[in-house]
């Protein structure tokens, strides 16, 4: 059922991830109902390919020479070291061995691909010697994971992007990237310092994975990008057809890469609220406020605006914050723990999921959607009577 996120997190695993953009639901409604082109090549009145959809837009976009989509990012990692290295060494470094939600592991994922584990260095550093001196016969693989949902800090040290694709190109190794959270564009002047896509692929990276779900702001889906010969490798491996992706997944993509190509960032609902500032934030704050006041039990509740933080969240940009502006509410007749439980169980209307600090409830607008405001604030009244 629909909720209003007012937690602050953008890309909240447990809510969804990167709500989509308005042409995304028209895009659904027109594929949904009609018949469609989805393997049909119009100018050739032949069977064509699924992939061509969105292969153009991610090209454009990323710079590789070809991409495909499978359902999600750890499918794309399954796929792609199976295809490229099954019954052979995938040699990664120790400190790059994650887990991702719900207990997934990326040496239980490669075990499944049939490739065999090489793990070099330690947790904290790992050397490009390392590499070199685990390359053998058996060697398929060099593979990098970006550490998207933890950051080791102090004494570490990692070869850099660069130095690994030269080594591949000396070993005639391919590198494969899992990138996880699948930034297309720089938010660093945002507060969100992550690699893009396009980085990885100027760089020389052979094949990069990444998820459709979490920064890029689209439906879930793996999508894997790189050089043609092997990305086409992937597309022939027999697993890949069991993990493709259906045509409302399809237009769903479509429609948020074409936000991307028309610079139209504030289509994208998770770029809309990471884009926000602070200034943006008070004021509608503050607006918020006034509307609310009249509505609440006299001399009752308390509220005030703070300074706070958001989370880009969905297991990207660890140790990342944005600043923003937080309304605080104390209940002389509720305690911050009941009206979290009062909220959430929607008393009046829609859920509305908060979060609790220093006995105090928290609301953060930054991701309230606008039009959802007139509705927090009935909730947020029923829930305070």
């Amino acid at each position: 059922q629909p909720v209003i996120n007012a937690t602050g997190v953008i890309l909240h695993t447990n809510l969804g991830r990167a709500p989509l953009t308005e042409t995304v639901v028209d895009e659904f409604r027109r594929t949904a109902t009609q018949y469609s082109n989805l393997e049909y090549d119009l100018e050739a009145g032949a069977r064509g390919k699924r992939d061509v959809h969105t292969e153009e837009l991610l090209t454009r976009l990323t710079g590789a020479e070809a991409a495909i989509v499978v359902n999600n990012c750890a499918a794309a990692v399954l796929v792609t070291l199976a295809a490229l290295a099954r019954g052979g060494e995938v040699i990664v470094s120790r400190g790059e061995l994650i887990e991702i939600g719900d207990g997934f592991r990326i040496p239980e994922i490669m075990e499944q691909s049939g490739a065999i584990l090489r793990e070099v260095g330690t947790t904290n550093r790992t050397h490009l010697a390392d590499y070199e001196n685990a390359i053998s016969e058996k060697t398929r693989v060099l593979l990098r994971v970006h550490p998207s949902n933890f950051k080791v800090t102090g004494f570490t040290d990692k070869p850099s992007i660069e130095e690994l694709v030269a080594l591949g190109q000396r070993s005639g190794l391919p590198l494969v990237e899992d990138l996880g959270s699948g930034c297309l564009v720089d938010l660093s002047e945002f507060g969100v310092c992550e690699p893009t896509v396009k980085q990885s692929v100027d760089a020389g990276v052979s094949v990069v994975m990444f998820s459709g779900d979490k920064l890029l702001g689209g439906p879930q889906a793996g999508l894997i990008a790189g050089k043609k010969d092997l990305v086409t490798r992937v597309r022939r491996y027999p697993l890949f057809r069991a993990l493709r992706v259906d045509k409302l997944i399809i237009a769903a993509l479509e429609a948020t890469l074409g936000a991307y190509l028309r610079a139209a960032w504030d289509e994208i609902p998770g770029l809309r609220m990471i884009r926000a500032t602070s200034q943006e934030l008070k004021h509608r704050a503050e607006n918020f406020v006034r509307e609310l006041r009249p509505e609440l039990p006299l001399d009752e509740v308390e509220i005030e605006i703070a300074d706070g933080s958001s989370l880009p969240g969905g297991g990207s940009t660890p140790s990342q914050s944005l600043p923003t502006k937080i309304i605080r509410i104390a209940s002389a007749r509720y305690s911050a723990t009941k009206l979290e439980q009062r909220l959430r169980r929607a008393p009046a209307g829609v859920s509305v999921v908060a979060r609790v600090e220093d006995e105090k409830l928290i609301l953060d607008l930054r991701t309230v959607f606008r039009e959802q405001e007139p509705l927090l604030i009935k909730t947020l009244s029923a829930a305070l009577h």
